[in-house]
This record gives C-alpha cells, structure tokens and sequence, in this order.
C-alpha cells in the first residue's frame, strides 16, 4: 500500500496545499489562577527570559530567548505557567468555559487543556476530566494540583464509557486521539503511517463523537479538535456528524484557514467552512483543526 511522504504531500497538493515544514516556536500560557500575567512576564525577565505575546492566544507568549529551561525553574513548580503549543490554546477559547457550567473534558491528560478550562472558570462550576490511561493519570493529577485547578474531578474512564456518569454537560472538549501531523513528529512520515490507520483512527473519533452527543445538553457547545493534518480526521467527520445528529457549526474567529468543503472531489455542507484548519506553513503552529457544534 503507497505511504510515506510522497503520498501525503500529493494528497495535501490535491486539497489545495503545498506543505512545508516550518520550525515550532515554544510556546506557554500564563495560569491567572496562580498569577497575573504581568508579575509573571517581570519574572522572568528579571531571569533573562525573553518573551513575546501570541497574538492570538489570551494568555499565550512565545518564548524567545532563555538559557535554561523553561520546565525547571521555580515559577513552573508553582503553576505559574504551562508549557503549551500556541495552537493548543486554542480549542478551550473556543469552548468559552463559564463560571456556572458543568464542563466534560474526555481526553484529559497531561491536563494543559483541563487546566485551562478551569482557568478561565475562574475555579467555578465543575470540570469533569476523563482519562482512558492509567500511566497518564499521575503526570494528570500532578498538573492540575500544580495548576492550582479546585473544580476538576478527575475519573480513570474511557471516554466511551462517559454516558455512565449519568449526567448531561453545559459544554465538551473532545480532543480527539488523533493520527498527528509532521510537525511535531519529523519521524511521522517514515512511520506506518498510511490512509488505514487514517481511517482507524477517524471511527475511534466517531465513536466518541456519538457518546459526546449523548451526553451534551441540548443547546450545548461541543468543540472537537485533532492535531491532524487528515480530512478524514476532520471535515469528513463532520460532514458525518451533520448527516447523523441534529447539530450546526458555528462561526470560529481565530487565526486559521476555513474548513474544507470539497474533499478528493466529494462535496461537503457549507457549514464546515465554519470549521478552523491550521495549516503549519501558514499559521507557523502545528497542524490542527477545530470545530464548534452545537447541538439542537
């Protein structure tokens, strides 16, 4: 079977896209839980530490220049930041988190995402994190109490298994298990990676999808993201979630091309265009994709 890089630059070139890698900038987010953004940035300029703002993340700085590392100093042990991808940030501003919801979150570890739901909670409401893995469960724990995060009950359970609980969420972060992308992997083209564990991959996402929509309320915002570059991860998959459950995609303003509407041919609801494709060369962040549905 054709894979490796050859294979998947033809299919990006056949969406529109001549991809090229672009080196990552590393990237934080500043925990207002714990500290305000501004005595945190005279922090670590008293250290030497170099920073700019991300333009398009609330509380998301570039790190541009520091002669030790970022994840061994004390500011870090204390939760005064996260060390998160820029495009990372995103999902959970567009999930909007409030003060009085009840927020699942079904992949959670290491808990970047979970902790910044409870950051912009402000520590209100609850934020239920779900994690499948129990090896990933301690680095989980450790950063939400680091954090600073106190609405968040962690459960070692597989999203699938969510309808358990036997509640109904406000909101839901579905950061999808997802095949990944070549930015943050340089070895992910020599691996196995070919259009079946693509697909494998994208009925474990449906799967997850059909329990998230069991248990969100009605009116309730859904925000599914992958860190895949693959339509079949992404507007294929919504195009699947339209066909089958009574939803709608909502407008998302950040940076990012629109979803993608006509794929290999094959022509989608214009609603995806709703969706937000992050194309590395253009947005310099890893690959990513989101979308926001509401369910009606």
């Amino acid at each position: 079977m054709e894979k490796g890089m050859n294979f998947f630059l033809n299919r990006y070139k056949q969406l529109g896209e001549r991809v090229k890698s672009v080196p990552l900038r590393q990237s934080f987010r500043v925990n207002t839980l714990n500290i305000s953004e501004n005595a945190l940035i005279f922090r670590l300029k008293s250290l030497g530490v170099a920073v700019s703002k991300i333009d398009f993340a609330k509380h998301g700085y570039y790190i541009d220049k520091s002669r030790f590392s970022l994840g061994a100093i004390t500011e870090y042990l204390l939760g005064y930041y996260y060390l998160q991808g820029a495009a990372s940030q995103i999902p959970v501003e567009v999930l909007s988190p409030e003060q009085n919801e009840l927020i699942l979150d079904c992949c959670a570890a290491p808990g970047g995402k979970t902790s910044q739901i409870s950051q912009w909670m402000d520590n209100k409401g609850i934020v239920i994190a779900l994690e499948k893995q129990k090896h990933r469960l301690p680095a989980l724990k450790n950063n939400l109490e680091r954090m600073g995060c106190q609405n968040t009950i962690v459960f070692h359970m597989d999203a699938l298994k969510s309808d358990k609980l036997n509640l109904k969420f406000d909101k839901i972060l579905l950061d999808a298990p997802c095949s990944g992308n070549f930015i943050t992997e340089p070895d992910w083209f020599e691996k196995h990676r070919n259009i079946n564990t693509i697909k494998n991959r994208a009925e474990l996402q449906r799967d997850l999808l059909t329990v998230c929509m069991k248990v969100l309320k009605k009116d309730g915002i859904l925000v599914y993201s992958t860190c895949s570059l693959e339509p079949e991860e992404n507007e294929l998959n919504m195009q699947w979630l339209l066909d089958n459950f009574n939803v709608k995609f909502e407008k998302i303003n950040t940076i990012g091309d629109q979803g993608l509407t006509n794929i290999f041919g094959q022509k989608l609801d214009k609603q995806i265009q709703n969706c937000k494709r992050f194309w590395p060369h253009k947005t310099l962040t890893e690959g990513f994709f989101i979308a926001k549905v509401r369910k009606l």
